[in-house]
């Protein structure tokens, strides 16, 4: 990313938190709306790689029908974007108000019990918001990883705008963020993580959709080092200003020989569990990326195996 065009996306994003968190609810919503239909008749590169995202997710429909899942997917996709900016200003009772969770008491068991708890959701609904509720619902703060953006002012927003929110952000990648989320699971601790995309070589190979693609392998090991129980999170939105989530049963792990084949089985169920909503809810997915490593080119078929 050049300097210039850096700067731009930093004042941009400072922008929306500056100016879109002063709007009423509903203007930006508007917003929102009015952006995505935008985005989605230019069709973009981003645009089509969620509408071919969408069409291994639902491989039954139509070409007018992916049209409109994928219409509905950027709506879904910048509703995510104007909650983000104006959820530094919601009090508690809108965080609470604003999320409806299904066996919630899963969580708040796992984290009586003293286990540590790894959350692990994909890239549905808005995560910054289940992420909030979480930590207001069970008065626990918790801790993240975050990828380091370009330019260095930008990744500080996110990292300020979610310590904001109560989390504990690390910075992603290497032995030190993975030996401090494990510290805090030992000590009886909450960890939340993004766990459906991973391009490196180290992840885990899973079938999603009836495809192969790499997911991280750290939600499951860390469930696996420390004892703490693995739980899958689904998301997806209703009418504004309504998501909802679901906490999944936690993973358990598996009675098999080796430590990587237990956290291959253990990411496979992560990677069902997340397909299963998916399917149910394939407008809430925001996978704007090249997903499948058919997608990827050879040096992602190269790092199989």
């Amino acid at each position: 990313m050049s300097a210039l065009r850096g700067r731009l996306t930093d004042a941009l994003y400072g922008l929306g938190w500056a100016g879109v968190r002063k709007l009423p609810g509903p203007a930006a919503a508007g917003l929102g709306r009015s952006l995505a239909d935008t985005a989605w008749r230019r069709r973009g590169k981003g645009v089509a790689r969620l509408e071919a995202n969408l069409a291994r997710v639902v491989p039954e429909a139509s070409p007018a029908e992916l049209r409109q899942l994928s219409r509905a997917g950027m709506r879904s996709y910048l509703r995510y974007w104007m909650e983000s900016f104006r959820l530094p200003a919601y009090s508690e009772r809108h965080i609470l108000d604003s999320v409806e969770v299904e066996d919630a008491e899963l969580l708040h068991e796992g984290l009586a019990a003293g286990r540590g708890v790894v959350l692990a959701l994909p890239h549905m609904g808005n995560w910054d918001l289940a992420g909030a509720w979480a930590v207001t619902a069970t008065r626990t703060p918790f801790t993240t990883v975050a990828e380091r953006l370009e330019p260095a002012t930008l990744y500080d927003r996110f990292v300020a705008y979610r310590e904001s929110l109560g989390m504990e952000v690390l910075p992603h990648g290497g032995a030190s963020a993975f030996g401090t989320l494990a510290r805090r699971l030992r000590a009886g601790g909450f960890v939340c993580l993004v766990a459906d995309r991973d391009l490196s070589a180290a992840g885990i190979e899973v079938d999603f959709f009836g495809e192969a693609t790499r997911m991280p392998a750290g939600p499951a090991l860390l469930a696996q080092q420390t004892g703490a129980l693995l739980m899958p999170v689904t998301l997806w939105y209703e009418a504004p200003p309504r998501m909802r989530a679901r906490v999944h049963q936690p993973i358990p792990v598996p009675p098999i020989e080796g430590r990587r084949e237990r956290v291959a089985a253990m990411t496979q169920t992560l990677a069902d569990t997340f397909a299963a909503g998916i399917a149910a809810h394939p407008q809430d997915w925001h996978m704007l990326q090249r997903f499948w490593l058919a997608d990827l080119g050879p040096a992602a078929e190269r790092g199989r195996g």
